[in-house]
């Protein structure tokens, strides 16, 4: 009998749906880290590949009520990026973990420690891994005390989706920084992240897997074409990447380097399942750690962690059904209990 059948189950599939917050008024900027239609289709089609039966829930209070009601599945593949707080993403782990609901991908924790960027980049740095000298900055004030050596770069401490980072995030000099860090704490309202600038190649590196089973997926290059918006891999430049990035897997010396830190990274903080680590070197070419994201971007036609995928000549359901059998590895008795039901 085939395994997939054997394993076979219903997975509810939780997410907050883009065009949902725009028809509430939303910017697009405000909702770029939601989800469109083509990923939850996308994802509930890969699901049904895989031989489960995949049953939309929608996002948090959704998925609330339907708990309360008394509905209940075997797992649930959470995409939710929550609405607000430095603990959105958790918001749903936190609950499924109450009703005892077992889920793809990191717990609480690691999700609210991925998301605040400062407390992030602590972590990885107690473990050693490689992480730009970096400030906290809460308050206009707070500026006139770093000791960081300029070029800096500035982006609010607790966004995703590139949110924040522009052609001023890069400053060179203390009244550039002051002008950057005042329009973040204004447009955002929570501290602004301050570190020093890496001048150096630009990396993100897709992992699935858990623990010691986890493994590289692919290292990519993100490079910048003429039309690119500045310093870094922001909004703009991840919104509309057709004709401001290359992507290209990278094999080098230095990008091997660069999935070390990553995969450090990964193991350092819990990550599970799989998602993404972004990292940048320095000018000597040394990969220093950026940031990590646990509850990576999956829609299948502009999603990092699915070009790496379909560059490695993996289709999207193989993709998926890799985060899945991490999800499985980690959860034995749910194989089982089908096995023998």
């Amino acid at each position: 009998m085939d395994k997939r059948h054997l394993s076979a189950m219903r997975f509810g599939v939780t997410y907050d749906l883009r065009a949902d917050y725009l028809a509430l008024g939303m910017s697009e900027e405000d909702s770029a880290e939601f989800d469109s239609e083509v990923t939850i289709a996308g994802l509930c089609e890969a699901l049904s590949g895989l031989g489960h039966e995949p049953i939309r829930i929608g996002h948090l209070k959704a998925l609330n009520a339907r708990l309360v009601a008394g509905e209940r599945w075997d797992a649930v593949f959470n995409i939710c990026e929550g609405l607000r707080g430095f603990a959105r993403e958790a918001q749903v782990p936190a609950l499924l973990e109450a009703y005892d609901i077992p889920y793809v991908f990191s717990d609480p924790l690691t999700l609210s420690v991925a998301l605040d960027k400062s407390w992030c980049k602590r972590i990885v740095r107690d473990q050693g891994v490689p992480t730009a000298d970096f400030a906290l900055v809460e308050h206009l004030s707070d500026v006139n005390d770093l000791s960081l050596a300029f070029p800096v770069f500035a982006k609010p401490v607790a966004e995703g989706s590139g949110k924040g980072v522009d052609e001023r995030s890069r400053a060179n000099n203390l009244g550039e920084l002051k002008a950057t860090v005042q329009e973040l704490l204004t447009r955002f309202r929570q501290p602004v992240l301050v570190e020093h600038y890496l001048s150096g190649r630009e990396f993100t590196v897709g992992i699935t897997g858990t623990g010691g089973e986890a493994e590289i997926l692919g290292i990519m290059e993100i490079g910048a074409t003429e039309k690119a918006i500045a310093h870094g891999y922001g909004y703009e430049n991840k919104e509309h990447w057709e004709d401001k990035v290359v992507l290209k897997l990278a094999h080098d010396s230095e990008a091997i380097q660069a999935g070390e830190v990553a995969l450090a990274a990964w193991r350092a903080l819990r990550c599970r399942d799989g998602g993404r680590v972004d990292i940048r070197s320095d000018g000597a070419g040394r990969p220093h750690f950026i940031e990590v994201n646990p509850l990576a971007g999956l829609n299948p036609q502009h999603s990092d962690l699915c070009f790496l995928a379909r560059f490695q000549g993996l289709s999207y359901q193989q993709l998926i059904g890799r985060i899945v059998d991490s999800f499985l590895a980690r959860h034995p008795e749910l194989q089982h209990s089908k096995a023998t039901a």
